[in-house]
C-alpha cells in the first residue's frame, strides 16, 4: 500500500500559518469537550538537555503518533534542534495514512498555538515581539504577520535577528528589554534560563511562554507567576484597607493542566508550592466559555504551552486532506 511522505517544504506548501491556528482552535475546543483523546505524552531523557517524545492522539477520525527529539545544542552542530516523523493513521480501521515531517508540524502548531492565545488573552491588535529567531520562532513571528499583527524580533545572536527579520517581514528589535516590554510577547527559547526579571511584568501585557517545554526549563521566573496566587491576592487586600494600591491580576494559562504541571514554566511553580490548580485556567475551557479569560486591560496574562498531540493532529491531518485537494505530488513509499 504506497504511503504519502510529506517533506517540511510539502507540509508547508500544504497548510498556510493562518489555516493552522483555526485548525489549533478546533483541536482545543474538542480536547476541552472531552471529543478527542490523547494520552500522556513520554518522555525519554539524554543528559544534559536532550530528549526524545512520544505523543499519540485521536480524535475527528483519524489518531496520531508523533515520535520527535529536542535537543537545544544541536544549531551548534549544524543539525535541526526538533526531528523526527509524525504518523497519520485511520481511526476507524487502523490503516496508516501519512507520514510527516515532524519537524515543520512542529512549527506549524507551535506558531498557531502562541498566535492563537495572544489574539485569545491579549489586548488589542498591537505589534507582537518575538524572542528567539529559530525553527519555531520563525514560524511564531510568520504566524503573527498571517494574522495582520505587525513583529518585532529579538535573538541572542543578531546576524540570526536581522537576516530572519529580513527574510520574513519583520523589523529587528532595538533590545532584548524593548521586546520583552512590548504589549504582546511569545518568546521561544531552549529555556534553559528565564528572560524576565522579577517583577517586569507590566499592567496590559500578554506573554506566550514556548520553549519551556519539559522538565528544568522555564522562561520566567517562578516568582512571576506566583504573582497569581499569594503576591496579588495580600496587594488587593492591603488595597481595600487603604495601604497600597491594587497591582494589576496575573492570570495564568495553560494549554493542559495534566502535562504543564509536570514540565515546564507552571511547573517550576507548582514543585516550588507558589500556584496550585486553582490559579490556572487551560486554553480550550476559556474558548468553550468554561473558564475565565482576561477580565481587565490591565491584567497580566501569561500561556504557558507545553505542546499538545491533539495540536499535532489537528495540523497534520488537515495537511492530509489539503494535500489531497490540491492534488499535490507526494512522493510515496510501499508498506
Amino acid at each position: 500500500m504506497p504511503i504519502p511522505v510529506f517533506a517540511a517544504d510539502q507540509v508547508h506548501a500544504a497548510v498556510d500559518p493562518s489555516d493552522a491556528v483555526e485548525a489549533v482552535r478546533r483541536a482545543f475546543v474538542a480536547h476541552a469537550r472531552g471529543e478527542w483523546l490523547m494520552p500522556s505524552k513520554v518522555y525519554v531523557p539524554v543528559p544534559p538537555d536532550g530528549d526524545f517524545r512520544a505523543m499519540p492522539a485521536r480524535g475527528g477520525g483519524y489518531a496520531v503518533l508523533k515520535w520527535v527529539t529536542s535537543f537545544p545544542r544541536n544549531p551548534e552542530r549544524g543539525l535541526p534542534t526538533v526531528a523526527g516523523v509524525v504518523l497519520l493513521s485511520d481511526a476507524e480501521d487502523g490503516r496508516l495514512l501519512a507520514e510527516l515531517d515532524a519537524g515543520a508540524i512542529t512549527a506549524l502548531r507551535t506558531g498557531a498555538a502562541a498566535v492563537l492565545a495572544a489574539e485569545t488573552l491579549g489586548v488589542g491588535d498591537t505589534p507582537a515581539a518575538v524572542i528567539g529567531c529559530g525553527v519555531n520562532g520563525r514560524a511564531v513571528a510568520r504566524t503573527f504577520l498571517a494574522r495582520g499583527r505587525d513583529v518585532v524580533l529579538w535573538d541572542a545572536d543578531t546576524d540570526r535577528t536581522a537576516q530572519v527579520a529580513a527574510e520574513i517581514g519583520a523589523r529587528a528589535a532595538d533590545s532584548r528589554e524593548s521586546a520583552l516590554a512590548a504589549d504582546v510577547v511569545a518568546t521561544v527559547t531552549p529555556g534553559r534560563e528565564p528572560l524576565f526579571e522579577p517583577g517586569s511584568l507590566r499592567p496590559g501585557q500578554h506573554v506566550s511562554l514556548m520553549g519551556a517545554d519539559g522538565p528544568g526549563k522555564a522562561e520566567v521566573p517562578v516568582e512571576e507567576l506566583a504573582r497569581a496566587h499569594v503576591v496579588v491576592d495580600e496587594c488587593e487586600q492591603s488595597a481595600t484597607d487603604g495601604i497600597l494600591p491594587a497591582e494589576p491580576r496575573v492570570r495564568l494559562f495553560c494549554d493542559e493542566w495534566d502535562q504543564a504541571s509536570h514540565g515546564g514554566d507552571i511547573a517550576n511553580a507548582v514543585q516550588a508550592g507558589k500556584i496550585g490548580r486553582e490559579d490556572v485556567a487551560q486554553l480550550g475551557d476559556v474558548l468553550t466559555g468554561h473558564a475565565e479569560g482576561r477580565q481587565s486591560d490591565d491584567d497580566v496574562t501569561i500561556f504557558d504551552s507545553t505542546g499538545l498531540a491533539v495540536q499535532d493532529l489537528a495540523v497534520a491531518a488537515l495537511v492530509y486532506e489539503r494535500a489531497k485537494e490540491l492534488g499535490m505530488d507526494v512522493p510515496t513509499i510501499d508498506l
